[in-house]
């Protein structure tokens, strides 16, 4: 299984709608068969390693980090399909929450005399699937923050300079973060102040994840890098149903693709019924602190160089509306990595 588990890693950020799934399949101690979800979800993990292992399958155990689905589709479900060849054990992570499958794979394995495994390095598995998870049980992607900072939490000078907090290491280390989400976000803000083309740039990996701009009013402007590749990479715009109608034309005609949403909630709504399951926030402090005042977040990347900018510089964060030491927002701390002179600070949501 953890064999399993590895192998979703790698799909992560490239399989949206679907989830990132790794599957191993095992025969008299020897691997015969091993996969992960393909590029754009098709073919399932399952699939491709049925392929590989072939006639052996049959009496072969299956290591699987999510229940194989139940529903026909474009393709025949991975539980018909295991049954198909005769498999003896199916070992299962994670149970599917998609309505479709919720337990019926496991049931058609089980009826059809399948030995099955249930919850087998479930919380491990889960880090690769909660992105597909809360979009099945909460209508939202899975959301990290992202922020780059000095020793004293500041994410630009007073003049607005920004350019670079962190080293290279560091951020190398954050295109592969947005490389593993399905898609980047980022509010108009920095847009205007940095300028920036939000893609993903390293050796070897090509992203086709949306660019997504909160810009409620519409102030961006045609001639921003981020629209630049627009054909490789999508960009959408989220913003409000009375924005600036003329605006909206022009950038549709780019090619842009608008989210008209009433507020957060709904535009992380929108984006998860458009295959969203893992979302990247690289927003200033204002964007930030609508996710945080919203509780909108599940890990929040802190990349904190060893340098200082003073009581004048930006903070990381706005106004959290507090009035007392009982509503201070606090952060469990999950892992501390050096990357480099920086040090990256991982927190999970404690909700």
């Amino acid at each position: 299984m953890k064999s399993a588990i590895t192998l979703a890693r790698r799909g992560m950020g490239r399989c949206a709608p679907n989830p990132s799934v790794g599957c191993v399949i095992v025969k008299d101690s020897h691997v015969i068969g091993r996969s992960v979800t393909a590029p754009g979800g098709r073919p399932h993990a399952e699939t491709q390693a049925l392929g590989q292992a072939g006639s052996e399958a049959k009496g072969a155990d299956v290591y699987v980090t999510l229940e194989p689905c139940a529903h026909i589709g474009e393709t025949p479900s991975c539980a018909d399909e295991l049954i198909k060849v005769g498999v003896k054990r199916v070992v299962i992570a994670c149970a599917d929450p998609d309505p479709r499958t919720n337990g019926q794979g496991i049931e058609k394995l089980r009826s059809a005399g399948v030995e099955v495994v249930t919850d087998v390095l479930k919380e491990e598995a889960l880090e690769t699937l909660r992105g597909f998870i809360l979009s099945k049980t909460q209508n939202r992607p899975e959301i990290t923050l992202k922020t780059a900072c000095s020793l004293d939490g500041k994410i630009a000078l007073g003049n607005g300079t920004s350019k670079w907090i962190t080293g290279e290491l560091a951020r190398r280390y954050a295109h592969l973060e947005r490389a593993q989400h399905d898609a980047i976000a980022c509010g108009i803000g920095t847009i205007i102040a940095d300028d920036p083309y939000l893609t993903t740039r390293l050796p070897g990996i090509k992203s086709g994840a949306p660019r997504i701009v909160f810009d409620t009013n519409l102030r961006l402007s045609t001639s921003a890098k981020v629209l630049e590749a627009i054909k490789d990479q999508p960009v959408w715009v989220v913003c409000s149903e009375g924005a600036n109608k003329k605006t909206q034309k022009s950038l549709q005609d780019l090619g842009v693709t608008l989210l008209k949403v009433k507020d957060l909630k709904d535009a992380l709504f929108q984006m998860s019924e458009a295959g969203v399951t893992r979302l990247l926030v690289e927003g200033g402090p204002t964007l930030m602190t609508s996710f945080l005042n919203q509780n909108f977040w599940d890990r929040w990347l802190v990349f904190r160089a060893p340098k200082l900018m003073g009581a004048d510089g930006r903070s990381l964060s706005g106004d959290l509306n507090l009035e007392d030491m009982a509503q201070v927002l606090s952060l469990t701390p999950s892992e501390t990595r050096q990357l480099g002179e920086d040090r990256l600070e991982i927190y999970e949501n404690p909700a």
